[in-house]
């Protein structure tokens, strides 16, 4: 295990105690690395004896019909393009951990949402939060700011980020003219987006630890 990863986890573990609840966010622009990080992070915590749960804010998505009738499907990821109002809601409904919140998961293969695909029980006792705008400091995202426990921010350096995506799209077996408007007529742009307009982090690191 990376000896980061194992120390981010004891952090989280010191500043948890005895909570029967703990939100750790982790936030990043597109391709930063921030479901790897969740699960490696979740790993960490499960190996030290810990319940833990991963809620991925990218099943949120809003489905591509409402997306082609708004004009938004080419910029689908922005944050206008989320249920934004929803993710707060399940994100309410987790903190107190008295009952159990069914969460939809993102199906990228099929570009959509499954609702109800993943079951948060009130066992869990760390919930590992990813997503694009969890320390965003615009719009409705504003809301989460102070909800979550323990906070990182994945801020690589734009010509990574740009490798990333590249690398990303191109496994999706796109087209290279398919992968290049992808990357440059939304991820990359959004991607600084979240990086210029962001909350201080607990921890803020370049890339996401194995």
């Amino acid at each position: 295990m990376n000896a980061r990863i194992d120390e981010i986890a004891g952090a989280v573990l010191d500043r948890a105690g005895h909570s029967k609840r703990f939100l750790v966010a982790i936030a990043g622009p597109p391709g930063a690395g921030k479901s790897t990080m969740a699960d490696n992070l979740a790993n960490a915590l499960k190996a030290k004896g810990e319940s833990v749960a991963v809620l991925p804010m990218d099943g949120f998505h809003m489905d591509n019909a409402i997306l082609i009738e708004r004009g938004l499907l080419a910029r689908k990821g922005i944050p206008e393009t989320f249920d934004v109002r929803g993710f707060l809601d399940i994100v309410r409904a987790v903190r107190p951990a008295d009952q159990e919140v069914l969460v939809p998961v993102f199906d990228r293969s099929r570009e959509l949402a499954i609702a109800s695909a993943r079951p948060i029980s009130p066992e869990d006792r760390f919930i590992i939060i990813e997503g694009n705008y969890l320390l965003f400091t615009q719009g409705k995202w504003a809301e989460l700011d102070g909800i979550f426990d323990y906070t990182i921010m994945l801020a690589p350096p734009i010509e990574v980020l740009e490798e990333r995506l590249w690398d990303r799209w191109r496994g999706y077996k796109l087209s290279e003219e398919a992968a290049s408007a992808k990357v440059y007529g939304n991820d990359l742009p959004n991607g600084r987006l979240i990086l210029e307009n962001r909350r201080p982090a607990d921890v803020t690191l370049e890339i996401a630890l194995a």
